[in-house]
């Protein structure tokens, strides 16, 4: 069996080389112990799931961010539509949606809603669904940045619903239609 710190230090290692961020954690255990564990993925949706805001270090600056009830932050990924998740496979096991049959919410100023997606219930604020990272502790942020999540703000801007305005072409090219030869 693998020692704790090796493993922790290689899983550092596969962080910086994807060219992410993250935060180093020092633990001491005790021989024989058993490794930490990655966070479980979210459950199936059972019951309501509350979200509060709370006061967490995020790369070396205090920031007001969404958190679940038990204090694990809330990511969005950058790449996702207006409720629609693009998270899959091996990223989804990495960071799982969550997800709940309702939700409340503790002092948002935003939308909470739960979107119907390949995740089942899945809960988003402001039109962005919402994400874990299963390497986080309750209070502690280590996915800021990383592989295009980012921690979820209470004032984040809506994801825009409807496409951009169409581009008008104008009828004649610049320069009166004429080309210079």
């Amino acid at each position: 069996m693998r020692h704790p710190k090796i493993i922790l230090a290689g899983l550092g290692v596969a962080l910086a080389a994807a060219g992410g961020t993250y935060a180093a954690v020092a633990t001491s255990s005790a021989a024989g112990s058993t490794p930490p564990t990655a966070t479980a993925p979210a459950a199936a949706p059972s019951g309501p799931a509350t979200v509060h805001i709370a006061n967490v270090l995020v790369v070396g600056k205090t920031e007001a961010i969404l958190t679940t009830a038990t204090g694990l932050p809330l990511y969005y990924y950058a790449a996702d539509t207006a409720g629609t998740s693009l998270v899959a496979g091996q990223l989804a096991a990495l960071w799982p949606p969550l997800t709940a049959a309702s939700a409340t919410a503790a002092g948002l100023g935003g939308k909470l809603t739960v979107i119907h997606d390949a995740h089942g219930s899945q809960l988003a604020y402001n039109g962005h669904p919402l994400y874990i990272f299963t390497y986080d502790r309750p209070g502690q942020v280590n996915g800021q940045d990383f592989q295009d999540f980012f921690v979820v703000t209470p004032g984040i801007a809506p994801v825009p619903t409807s496409p951009a305005a169409p581009v008008t072409v104008p009828a004649t090219p610049p320069g009166g239609g004429y080309v210079a030869s």
